[in-house]
Parts: structure tokens; sequence; C-alpha cells
């Protein structure tokens, strides 16, 4: 692999990604009414049960993570907006961004009860990783703990590789965690983006929204 005119890539702006089931926008106060819903739905300890933070208990607890959140450069937010109700579902980051080395981590994800399962979920994972590859970077990372399996079936769905799992890797809630690896190149994304692009074509679902073939079954 000759990497003789390498250079930085540019870093992700604070821009909208615009896709056809939802929008992708730079997380803003004016997200915090729909999200703390969807934060604070039913079933917020399992959402939140591997993430860095807990489940909001309430509406100023919730704001002093917006505040925190919408102001960081690194972790990235993005609030995943429903464009058919205009709301925010849920909310992701693009991470550790390393332009010197083309690489990037998509974390802190919280898809609320709206999205999981969904083919919004899937077109907010894909674009994030069409833009950072269209930026240059050369390496998509999924990071989770071990232990939690729904994660790791979610890194192989997307056509993330396992690379292996860095033992006592973090202290989170006061508790240990192996951390397992998932990655994509740029390569690799030669090859997926048009698996996602046949699984997210308006044909692939019937009215009900229900797929016609998973997305494994559309790889080429």
């Amino acid at each position: 692999m000759d990497l003789a005119d390498w250079s930085a890539r540019p870093r992700p702006a604070r821009a909208p990604l615009e896709g056809r089931y939802v929008r992708l926008e730079p997380l803003e106060h004016e997200h915090a009414d729909t999200l703390y819903q969807a934060a604070s739905a039913e079933g917020a300890e399992d959402r939140f049960r591997w993430l860095f933070e807990s489940a909001p208990q309430n509406r100023a607890e919730f704001d002093a993570w917006m505040a925190h959140a919408s102001a960081s450069t690194d972790p990235l937010f993005f609030a995943v907006i429903d464009k058919e109700t205009g709301r925010a579902e849920g909310r992701q980051a693009l991470m550790r961004i390393d332009q010197a080395h083309g690489v990037i981590e998509i974390g802190n994800i919280m898809w609320g009860p709206a999205l999981q399962q969904t083919r919004m979920a899937t077109e907010a994972l894909f674009l994030f990783a069409d833009h950072i590859f269209a930026l240059g970077y050369r390496r998509f990372e999924w990071k989770c703990n071990d232990m939690n399996a729904p994660s790791k079936r979610a890194a192989l769905r997307f056509g993330f590789r396992p690379e292996g799992v860095f033992r006592q890797h973090m202290v989170v809630k006061s508790a240990n965690r192996d951390t397992a690896w998932f990655a994509m190149t740029d390569q690799d994304w030669q090859h997926l983006r048009p698996t996602y692009e046949t699984w997210l074509s308006s044909d692939n679902f019937d009215t009900g929204g229900r797929q016609v073939r998973k997305l494994e079954e559309c790889r080429l």
C-alpha cells in the first residue's frame, strides 16, 4: 500500500447529513425536548446500561448533559432526526478523531424506541460511514463492552470486522470493562456501500416498513 501522498484528513464538519429516512443534525438545544423523551422512555435503563452515563433521572440532569454534549467537538454529537416526524429520536457521535492517521470511531449511541431495529438506525450508521470515508478516512471503528452481546451482533451486521478484546481496558460505572474492538476500512467500504444502498432502497420494504431482505443477504 503506497501512502507516499498521504496527508491528514479534514475534521468532520458540524453540518447536517441527509438521508432518505433520517437526517443527522449537530446536537443543539432545539433537540432537547424530543431527545429527552426518547432517552427517558420505557426501557431507558437497558438502553443506557453500557453507555458511560446513566439514564437521565429528570429533565435538569438531562439538560446538564445536553449543555456539555452540544459544546463538545470530540465526541462530536449528532441528533438522529426522523424525517417523517421531525423528532430527535436518538443520538450518536463521531469520536477519537485522528486526522493524522485517518481513523475515527462511532460511539455514544443512544437510539430510542422509535429507532431500534428500524431502517432509520441502519441509515444513521450508513450516513456516518459514508461521510467519513468520503473525507478520505482509512478506518472506521466500533468498540463496546465485551459483555454487550447486542452491540457485538450489531457491529457484525453492519459489516465491521472483529479485531479482538482489550482486557481491563476501562473502569466504567465502577466496574471493569473489557473492550471488544471492531473496524471497517476504506477498502471494506467499497464492497459494503452498495450493500447498504440495496438494503435501504424503498423496494426492500413493504408498506409496513418491514424489510424484504436482511442486510446480510444484500451483500455482493
